[in-house]
C-alpha cells in the first residue's frame, strides 16, 4: 500500500511519501522537488507540471495555471472575475454557471472544467509519486503565507496529543499580490520610459510576472534588487531598479491585511497573544520580510522556521496518511481536528393549524457548529408518513463566499404499517476529511411481542436486550416536536443505524419455575434508501465520461512519449555508430562499406531535422531497422572477435581436462573401463581437430570478413564434449559387499569419529570426491555450462 502526501498549491506541488524511518520529499523527472501546477495543451500531446513550465513562454494562451483559483468557484464571482484579467488562457461561463476553460488542443479548440484540469496534475504527481516508491500544553500559531492564499491554525500540543483550536484565512493574499504589485509598478514605468503597453502582448506580460517574483526573492536578502529583461517587446530591452523600502511602500494595501486572520484567529481560540507560546512560519511568500515584521510585533516573539517553508505541507500529508494507513506502525499520536464552518440541516416541516389543518413551513437548525471536532455523527429524529427530503448548507456564507446550498437528500421511500406519522432517525456523518453527507435512515417502529417472564419474588426479573419504545405521551399528541437532534451516542448505537435490522424477531426464552405470557412493546428497525444530489459536483455519468477523455489524451501523450524516444534511439544510434566507424570499428568494415554507411548516416541525421522532424512512431521504428541492417554485421564481427579468445580457451581447458582425467593413473579412475576411456580420449582429439582446423580459416581471413569460427559454436562444443564425458568420467565405483551384523556393544570412547571415518570411506563420497579432483591429477571439469566461466590462470 503506497502512503503518499500531496501539497497541491496554486503555483507549485509537492509529493512526499513515507518510508520505514520517515517521511521523504521525492524527487521529480527533472531532479526537483518541486512541480509546477500548469498544464499546457499542444498540438498532439498534453505536457504536464515541469514540461508544462517549459512550455509556457511558447504557448502561452493554451497554458493552464492557477487552477485552485478557479476550483469551485461561480464564474461571476468578483475575486474570480478580477483573476481572469491577468490570466493569459480564455474561460468562459459554462451551462452550469461555473467556469470553462479553452485550449487549443491536438489541433481544435476544447473545452475543459478546472476539475479536469486538477484531475491531470493529480495524475501527474501520482505518477512521482509512484517512481519513489518502493507534558504541558505548547499552544503554537502555524502562519502559512503560500502564492495565492494566507491561513491560520492555533493548535494546542501535549505529549502525543494535537488539538485544533482555531482556523482563519485570507482567500486572496499571498505572494502573487506582491507579485502582481511589482508587476503594475514596472509596466507603468515601462510604459512612460520605453513607450510599450505590456498589457498589449501576452507573452510579455508572462517574462515580465516571472522577472517579478524573481526580483521579489532577491529583494527578500538584498536591500536593492534590479531588473533587467532584454527584448520584452517590439525589440525594446527593459531595465529598472526598485529598493525593499519603495517595494515595501507599495505593498502597504497588501500587508494591512496580515493582522486580520492573525486577530480572528485568536478570537475563536479564546486566547490572548500571551498564551501564545509558539510561531511557526510557513509558505513561499512568508520570505518577505515585511511579512515577517508584521508577526513579530504582533505576537511579540521571532516566528521560528523549524520545517521547510515548501515541503512542510506535503510531509504533514505522507504523515496523516501513514497514521491512517494499517501498513505503517507510527508512534501513537492522536490529532483532534476541527471543521471551521458551521453546517446546517433544513426541511419542510409540518407545523398543526387549527384553521387550516397543516401548511408547509421551512425548518433548519446547526447540526455541526463552528469548531465541531471531526469525525462526528448527529442524529435526527422526524415524524413522518412518506418520502421527504432535507437540504444540507452553509449556516454562515460571508466568510466563505460560496454558494450557501452543499447537498440534497431524498429519505423514502418507506411506509409504515400503523396510519399515524412514523419516527424516523436519520444520521448525518462530518467525516474524517471535512465531508458531510447523510449516512443512513432509519425507521422505527413499535410493534407487542410475546415475552417470557418469571414470578419468583426471591429472583430479580429477567430483562430483554431490546429497545423499548417511548409512552405514548412522548412519542404522540397533537404537540408534538416535527424533528429534534441528538448526539450518536455510541459506536454500538451507530452500527445498529447502519444495520437496520430488528434486534429481536423472537421472543427470549428463559428456564424459570413460573412463566406467564406478558404482551410488551419494542422497537422494530428498518433500512430506509437514501440518495443524494451534490451541488457543484460532477454527475456519475459524467465522471464516466470525463474518465474516458482523459484516458484518451493520456494515450495520446503516452503515444508521443514514445515517438520522441524512437526518434531519440535513431539520433543516438546515428551519432554513436559514426564514431565508431573511426574508431573500434575501423578494422572491421571496409573502406568503401564505412563510406556508403557515413554517408547513410548522414542522409539520416539531415533528415531527422527536415523532413523527418514530426514523424509517426513507426516511421522512426522502420528508420532504425533500416540503419541497424548495415551496422549489425559490424557490430557483430567486432563482438565475436573480442569473446572469441576467452571460450576458445575454455573449451582448450575442457578437452585438457578430460584427457588427462582418461589417460590418469589416479586410484578414483581405476574402476572405469579402457573402453569408456578411450571413447573419451577420441571425443576429445575430435573436439580439437575441429577447433584448430576452424581456427586456422579464421586467422586466415581479414577482421572485416564474415567470421567462420563463431563464439556460439565453440560454446555448443565444448557443452557437447562436457555431456559426452561427464557421465562416464564420474560414474561412480561399484558399492562394497554388506558385512555380518555384530552384536550390539557399548560404544567406545571415541566412537563418533569412527563412525565420521566410516562415512568418509563410503562408495558414494569417494565417488563425489572423484568429481571434485585437480586437473594436474586427472580433474573432471565442472558441470555443462560451467567450463565457460572457468578461471583463465587454471587455463594456463
Amino acid at each position: 500500500m503506497s502512503v503518499v502526501g500531496f501539497d497541491f498549491g496554486n503555483e507549485t506541488c509537492l509529493v512526499a511519501v513515507a518510508r520505514q524511518r520517515g517521511i521523504d520529499v521525492v524527487l521529480n523527472d527533472e531532479s526537483k522537488r518541486e512541480t509546477p501546477a500548469i498544464v499546457c495543451f499542444g498540438d498532439k500531446q498534453r505536457f504536464i507540471g515541469t514540461a508544462g513550465a517549459a512550455s509556457t513562454m511558447m504557448n502561452p494562451k493554451n497554458s493552464i495555471s492557477q487552477i485552485k483559483r478557479l476550483i469551485g468557484r461561480p464564474f461571476s464571482d468578483p475575486e474570480l472575475q478580477r483573476d481572469l484579467k491577468s490570466l493569459p488562457f480564455t474561460v468562459t461561463e459554462g451551462p452550469d454557471g461555473f467556469p470553462l476553460i479553452q485550449a487549443r488542443y491536438l489541433g481544435e479548440m476544447r473545452t475543459f472544467t478546472p476539475t479536469q484540469v486538477l484531475g491531470m496534475v493529480f495524475a501527474d504527481l501520482k505518477i512521482i509519486g509512484q517512481k519513489n516508491l518502493n507534558a504541558a500544553v505548547l499552544n503554537v500559531a502555524f502562519v502559512d503565507v503560500g502564492h495565492a492564499s494566507m491561513q491560520v491554525c492555533i493548535a494546542g500540543f501535549k505529549k502525543g496529543q494535537l488539538k485544533i483550536l482555531a482556523h482563519s484565512f485570507d482567500r486572496s493574499l499571498g505572494g502573487r499580490d506582491f507579485d502582481e504589485a511589482l508587476f503594475q509598478h514596472f509596466t507603468t514605468k515601462f510604459k512612460a520610459e520605453y513607450h510599450i503597453d505590456v498589457y498589449q502582448n501576452a507573452r510579455a506580460c508572462l517574462r515580465l510576472r516571472a522577472a517579478c517574483e524573481k526580483l521579489k526573492k532577491v529583494l527578500s536578502a538584498n536591500p536593492v534588487a534590479p531588473l533587467n529583461i532584454e527584448c520584452l517587446m517590439e525589440e525594446k530591452d527593459v531595465r529598472g531598479i526598485i529598493k525593499r523600502e519603495e517595494f515595501e511602500q507599495i505593498s502597504i494595501p497588501i500587508l494591512e491585511r496580515v493582522k486580520m486572520p492573525l486577530e480572528k484567529a485568536l478570537q475563536d481560540a479564546g486566547l490572548a497573544v500571551e498564551n501564545v507560546h509558539t510561531v511557526e512560519v510557513v509558505g513561499s511568500a512568508s520570505r518577505v520580510p515585511a511579512i515577517m515584521k508584521i508577526l513579530t510585533e504582533f505576537f511579540g516573539k521571532e516566528p521560528r522556521r523549524t520545517m521547510n517553508s515548501s515541503e512542510s505541507v506535503s510531509r504533514g500529508c505522507a504523515l496523516q496518511c501513514a497514521i491512517l494507513s494499517p501498513t505503517f506502525k507510527v508512534r501513537e499520536f492522536q490529532v483532534q481536528e476541527c471543521f471551521p464552518f458551521s453546517i446546517a440541516v433544513s426541511w419542510k416541516g409540518a407545523a398543526p393549524d387549527s384553521q387550516n389543518g397543516a401548511a408547509d413551513n421551512q425548518q433548519s437548525t446547526i447540526v455541526f457548529p463552528k469548531g465541531n471536532p471531526i469525525p462526528s455523527i448527529k442524529a435526527l429524529t422526524f415524524y413522518r408518513s412518506g418520502t421527504f427530503s432535507i437540504d444540507v448548507q452553509y449556516a454562515d456564507v460571508s466568510e466563505l463566499q460560496a454558494p450557501a446550498k452543499i447537498s440534497t437528500y431524498t429519505i423514502g421511500p418507506f411506509q409504515s404499517t400503523k396510519s399515524e406519522r412514523a419516527k424516523v432517525k436519520v444520521k448525518v456523518r462530518l467525516n474524517l476529511h471535512g465531508i458531510v453527507s447523510v449516512e443512513s435512515a432509519t425507521l422505527l417502529e413499535e410493534e407487542e411481542v410475546e415475552v417470557p417472564v418469571t414470578k419468583e419474588p426471591a429472583k430479580e426479573p429477567a430483562k430483554m436486550d431490546t429497545d423499548e419504545a417511548p409512552s405514548d405521551s412522548a412519542t404522540k399528541g397533537p404537540k408534538e416536536a416535527d424533528a429534534n437532534m441528538e448526539e450518536a451516542k455510541s459506536a454500538a448505537d451507530v452500527s445498529g443505524a447502519e444495520n437496520g435490522v430488528p434486534e429481536a424477531d423472537k421472543p427470549t426464552q428463559m428456564e424459570t419455575d413460573t412463566k406467564v405470557e406478558v404482551p410488551k412493546k419494542k422497537v422494530k428497525k428498518t433500512n430506509i434508501p437514501v440518495s443524494e444530489v451534490v451541488y457543484g459536483g460532477i454527475l456519475a455519468a459524467e465522471v464516466e465520461k470525463l474518465l474516458e477523455k482523459e484516458y484518451e489524451m493520456a494515450l495520446q501523450d503516452r503515444v508521443m512519449e514514445e515517438t520522441k524516444e524512437k526518434k531519440n534511439a535513431v539520433e543516438a544510434y546515428v551519432y554513436d555508430m559514426r564514431n565508431k566507424l573511426s574508431d573500434r570499428y575501423q578494422e572491421f568494415v571496409t573502406d568503401p562499406e564505412r563510406e556508403g554507411f557515413t554517408a547513410k548516416l548522414q542522409e539520416t541525421e539531415d533528415w531527422l531535422y527536415e523532413d523527418g522532424e514530426d514523424e509517426t512512431k513507426g516511421v522512426y521504428i522502420a528508420k532504425l531497422e533500416e540503419l541497424k541492417k548495415q551496422g549489425d554485421p559490424i557490430e557483430e564481427r567486432y563482438k565475436e572477435y573480442t569473446e572469441r579468445g576467452s571460450v576458445i580457451d575454455q573449451l582448450v581447458y575442457c578437452v585438457n581436462s578430460y584427457r588427462e582425467a582418461a589417460v590418469s593413473s589416479d586410484p578414483k579412475f581405476e574402476h572405469i573401463d579402457l573402453t569408456e576411456k578411450q571413447k573419451v580420449l577420441n571425443e576429445c582429439v575430435e573436439a580439437e581437430a575441429w577447433l584448430r582446423e576452424k581456427k586456422q580459416h579464421q586467422d586466415s581471413l581479414p577482421k572485416y570478413a564474415t567470421p567462420v569460427l563463431l563464439s556460439a559454436d565453440v560454446r555448443k562444443k565444448a557443452e557437447a564434449l562436457d555431456r559426452f564425458c561427464r557421465p562416464i568420467m564420474t560414474k561412480p565405483k561399484p558399492a562394497k559387499p554388506a558385512t555380518p551384523e555384530t552384536p550390539a556393544t557399548p560404544p567406545p570412547q571415541g566412537s563418533e569419529q569412527q563412525q565420521q571415518g566410516d562415512a568418509n570411506a563410503d562408495p558414494s563420497a569417494n565417488a563425489g570426491a572423484n568429481e571434485t579432483a585437480g586437473a594436474a591429477s586427472g580433474e573432471v571439469p565442472p558441470a555443462s555450462g560451467e567450463p565457460m566461466e572457468t578461471d583463465k590462470s587454471e587455463t594456463a
